[in-house]
C-alpha cells in the first residue's frame, strides 16, 4: 500500500454503543478498527473520521447530543479529516470526494458501522466513483434486522449479505490481517 490510501472510519460514535440497539455481530470489531487506526497513524497514512449528524432534533445523533460524539478511542487527531454526513452515504453533500481528489488519494479502506447501511452505501459510491475500495469484514459490524417479508435476520446474516453485495463489484472485502499485511505491518 502506498501513501495515497485513506482509512475511512464510519460512524464510530457513542450512539452505536447504546443498550437499546438490537443484538450485533463482530464483538471484536472495535479492536480490529483500533488496530488498523494505530497502524495507519504509525505509517503516516491519511485517516478520515466520518460521523452521522441527524437533522432531527430528538435523534441520538443530533448535534450536541452525547451519542453524536466520536467514541473516545476513535477521536480524530487534529490533522485528520472529519466528515459530517446527514444520510448513510459519506460522499453525499460532504465534500469527501473533492477532499480525496485534492490529495490524489485513489485507494480507500473502509471500516465501521453499520455494514449494511453507512458502510455499504459509502463503499458502493466509492466504487462507482472509481476509487479502489476495500471493506474490512472483521472491522465492521451491524445489528439484527427484520427483512422485507417480516423475518428477523441475525446481524451476522445481514453483515454477510451486505459484504456479498459489495465484494467484486464495488469493493474488495478483506480481513484486518490481510489489509495489515498489504500495508506492510
Amino acid at each position: 500500500m502506498n501513501a495515497s490510501t485513506a482509512l475511512i472510519l464510519i460512524d464510530m460514535q457513542n450512539a452505536m454503543r447504546l443498550d437499546r440497539l438490537p443484538p450485533r455481530n463482530n464483538p471484536q470489531a472495535e479492536e480490529r478498527i483500533a488496530q488498523l487506526l494505530d497502524a495507519w497513524r504509525a505509517a503516516g497514512q491519511p485517516v478520515v473520521c466520518v460521523r452521522h449528524i441527524s437533522r432531527c432534533a430528538t435523534s441520538v445523533f443530533a448535534p450536541g447530543q452525547p451519542g453524536a460524539a466520536f467514541q473516545e478511542r476513535f477521536l480524530p487527531l487534529p490533522h485528520e479529516h472529519v466528515v459530517e454526513k446527514n444520510v448513510p452515504d459519506a460522499f453525499i453533500n460532504s465534500g469527501l470526494e473533492r477532499w480525496l481528489h485534492a490529495r490524489a488519494i485513489r485507494r480507500l479502506v473502509i471500516v465501521g458501522v453499520s455494514t449494511n447501511n453507512s458502510v455499504e452505501a459509502s463503499a458502493r459510491t466509492a466504487g462507482n466513483l472509481g476509487f479502489e475500495t476495500t471493506v474490512v469484514a472483521d472491522a465492521c459490524f451491524t445489528f439484527d434486522k427484520q427483512d422485507f417479508g417480516g423475518t428477523w435476520r441475525s446481524a451476522e446474516d445481514v453483515h454477510l449479505m451486505a459484504l456479498a453485495n459489495l465484494h467484486g463489484e464495488y469493493a474488495q472485502v478483506r480481513s484486518t490481517d490481510a489489509v495489515l499485511r498489504q500495508l506492510g505491518v
